[in-house]
Order: structure tokens, then sequence, then C-alpha cells
């Protein structure tokens, strides 16, 4: 299995990414510069999080105009599996990839610890290491996640099972006080129609083993790549 991550000025998780794809697949993923009008052949893309170009004009705006978008973009429509994590996940919005935008966090601070996620929609891809409902831990730390889309698109997201994670208890409650961002229905992760394209807010790369506090993102990256060989 071959994967390449995407690699922008203001990129801060990138090497986060590099480092879980490594463990689990057994080889480093191609590092692509944002200038570039190429991909290598892979299996899987990786837009990781960060600050692209910081997040001048609006997060994801000017990385979603890079070059190597319009081939990222290309090769999602061809059917490559595309992840998008936090700023990966606005660029995916930016671009058209996935509906929706992550707006500024309702509260207006920025959010940085670990949340617990309920499991929604499944997915063989992205959530096939964990059971329906099942709850995970993984870290946030975001300004703009508050996911917002119109009430018929909602819907639509909601009735086809594109909705991937919410935040939620430890015990799997979605309520208001588990909301941490404001996003509609608690959404913190949602699929594209195709299923073959993930955003999401939290950081499964940043918790892949015991010495980071936990291996919930173990287990997501290890059914990734198993997943694709």
């Amino acid at each position: 299995m071959k994967a390449a991550v995407i690699v922008f000025p203001g990129s801060n998780c990138d090497r986060d990414m590099k480092v879980a794809l490594e463990q689990v697949m057994g080889s480093a993923p191609a590092m692509v510069w944002h200038a570039d009008s190429d991909l290598p052949d892979v299996d899987l893309i990786a837009i990781p999080g960060g600050f692209s170009y910081g997040d001048y004009l609006r997060c994801g705006a000017i990385a979603g105009n890079s070059p190597i978008m319009r081939e990222v973009v290309k090769k999602a429509a061809s059917g490559t599996p595309v992840l998008g994590i936090c700023n990966g996940f606005q660029v995916a919005t930016e671009t058209g990839m996935l509906p929706g935008a992550l707006l500024r966090n309702a509260d207006q601070d920025f959010i940085c610890k670990d949340v617990h996620l309920k499991i929604v929609g499944e997915n063989r891809h992205f959530s096939g290491g964990f059971e329906k409902d099942q709850v995970v831990r993984f870290p946030v730390a975001h300004h703009d996640g508050n996911y917002y889309v119109d009430d018929e698109t909602l819907a639509r997201l909601e009735g086809e099972g594109q909705v991937a994670f919410r935040y939620a208890s430890a015990e799997g409650d979605v309520t208001d006080q588990t909301n941490i961002n404001g996003s509609r229905n608690n959404i913190a992760g949602i699929y594209n129609e195709a299923g073959n394209i993930l955003g999401m807010m939290p950081h499964p790369e940043r918790l892949i083993s015991e010495q980071l506090g936990g291996t919930d993102g173990k287990t997501f990256f290890e059914n990734l790549v198993n997943s694709l060989n």
C-alpha cells in the first residue's frame, strides 16, 4: 500500500500523519508539497491539520486553490480514498469534496483537549476498526471546528448515513453539553456520498501509542491501511 500526505505552508500535523501511517504501513508515505502539480500513484491521500497559509482569508480557502489540490480532487472523484483531518477537513469543504463549512467555535475559544466520539456511520475504510455506537477518544485542537450545513443537506447527510462521528460523553450520550464547538447535530466528521472521503476535526494521529496516552488512533489507522491492502 502507498499513501501521500499533502503539505502546505503552515501544516503542523503532517509529521504526525507521516508517523501514524508509517507505523502501520511499514514504509513512509510520500510527502507532497502544495505547489506540486503531480501526485504519485497512491492508494490513500491524507490532508493533515494545521494552519495552511496562516488561515488567511478563511481556514482552508487558499489551500483549497493550491495546484496539488486540483489533482487531489480528481483522484478523489475517481475513487481514491482521501482523509482530511482538522485543517484537512476545512480544505475538503473549500474544494467541494465535502458539503458544508467549518465556522468559528460557538464560544469563540480555541479548543485543545481529548474528546469522546460516538461512531455513527459505518465505513469499512474509516470506521471499520470500531463497532457502531462505540465510543472512542481522540484529541482536538481547533478554533474553527463548528460544522455548519443547511437543513436540506443536513437531512441528507443524516438520512444517507454520511455522518461519521458525533461529539459525545464517555458513556456515549450525545447532548448539548458534549457539543464542544456548536456543530450541527454534534457532528465531528462526515463522509462524502461515495464513502471514499472522510473529513473530521479530531486528530486520531495524535493518539497512536500508550506513550501518547491511548491507542484509539492506532486502531483507526490500522483498519484504514488494512482495508486498502
